[in-house]
């Protein structure tokens, strides 16, 4: 199994939105209202998302999912904001285990979402508080309005 580079995401983050998911019927809402953090609209039926906010939406669903399925509640989800990128900060509150890239396992058996985040991202990292391990991956800035 592979490992995630433990580093903070850049330190002038601001955070833009929070959201606490304390279960996976709230995750549709969190893609909701992430794609609307991200565009300032809100996603109507049937509109494809541009493909930032798109990637930004699938990271965000993945790693609130392993949080969810694999941590301790609450999950806490962060969209920040640094100079040109977005990021992504995925919480949990269980500090025992560490973030690992599930390289070995077969297609459709879960945990892809630190390789998604890897695939779809500029960097992804990992680290730890005295109350939370955190995962977080940047994306480009660009293409997230139209105007």
């Amino acid at each position: 199994m592979g490992s995630l580079r433990t580093s903070p995401p850049p330190p002038r983050a601001t955070e833009l939105q929070r959201w606490a998911l304390g279960s996976g019927a709230e995750l549709r809402g969190l893609r909701a209202s992430l794609h609307e953090a991200l565009t300032g609209h809100a996603l109507r039926a049937g509109e494809q998302l541009d493909d930032i906010p798109e990637r930004v939406v699938l990271v965000a669903t993945e790693l609130a999912t392993n949080a969810l399925q694999h941590g301790l509640p609450p999950t806490t989800v962060r969209l920040l904001c640094a100079d040109d990128v977005f990021i992504l900060d995925v919480a949990d509150h269980d500090l025992s285990t560490v973030p690992e890239l599930a390289d070995t396992r077969p297609l459709g058996a879960g945990g892809r979402g630190l390789q998604l985040a890897r695939a779809f991202s500029l960097d992804v990292g990992w680290y730890a508080t005295s109350h939370a391990k955190h995962i977080w991956a940047s994306f480009p800035r660009e293409a997230t309005h139209d105007g």
